[in-house]
């Protein structure tokens, strides 16, 4: 308990999901929360929660500069904030490849634009970037979400490269298949899910407190010399391929 005492946290994405997991699990272990969502927060969300739409600079700005001067510091941004995609280039409108780019990675970027400047300047500060396994590796059908996921990873790397002497870390995590609204449309399908489940080599999907355990520590003092990287959290997804059906 208390690995991040003293520290506020904002969380995009905070509504639902691996943002709002992560919200709960910080808030759990001492940390003030703000969540950010353009959803609605639930009841029971633990701190502070403010609209935002990640595609407008403006409302970035605007909500980020009010978060920081709310507690007059900035330790964690979680950027959770996505949606999810299918398409083939031949399939996917520019209109729908510009709302994948906009949110899943230009926002991201926007987010921490306006929070470096705060970490710079106290001298420390961890982002925690919410990628995927098709940020990694390909995915069929997929095309608009995997180019997104994959700018998610050199993002992370070009500002750990560029704010590390500022004793900033930025870290990505890779989920495979969580159990979240996103991943809704996948789980509906019986068949098609138990076999996605069943390439994870752990053979199931994951929930997402277990994304938010690794979350948290990356956001605490613990990951104090970890930075630059890319974390599967993918219950084995990304080992490998299995040849054979997986021993019952």
């Amino acid at each position: 308990m208390n690995r991040l005492q003293g520290k506020v946290a904002v969380i995009t994405g905070g509504a639902s999901g691996i943002g709002l997991a992560c919200a709960r699990r910080f808030a759990d272990e001492g940390a003030q929360v703000v969540g950010l969502d353009i959803g609605s927060a639930p009841a029971d969300f633990p701190g502070l929660f403010m609209a935002l739409d990640v595609r407008d600079e403006a409302n970035v700005q605007q909500v980020m500069g009010e978060a920081i001067a709310r507690h007059g510091r900035l330790d964690v941004l979680v950027n959770a904030a996505g949606v999810a995609s299918r398409g083939s280039v031949t399939d996917t409108s520019t209109e729908e490849w510009q709302r994948v780019i906009d949110i899943n990675l230009t926002g991201s970027m926007l987010t921490s634009k306006y929070a470096l400047p705060q970490m710079v300047a106290q001298r420390g500060g961890s982002i925690i970037n919410i990628g995927s396994i098709f940020g990694l590796q390909g995915c069929g059908d997929n095309t608009a979400y995997n180019v997104a996921k994959g700018g998610i990873n050199q993002l992370t790397r070009s500002m750990a490269i560029d704010y590390g002497a500022a004793n900033v870390r930025v870290n990505g995590l890779c989920p495979g298949l969580i159990e979240t609204p996103m991943s809704q449309m996948v789980r509906d399908q019986a068949e098609f899910h138990a076999f996605f489940a069943s390439q994870h080599m752990l053979c199931r999907s994951g929930q997402p407190q277990e994304v938010a355990n690794v979350a948290l520590f990356l956001a605490s003092d613990e990951a104090s010399f970890v930075s630059g990287q890319m974390i599967a959290v993918d219950g084995g997804f990304s080992a490998g391929r299995r040849f054979a059906p997986p021993p019952a």
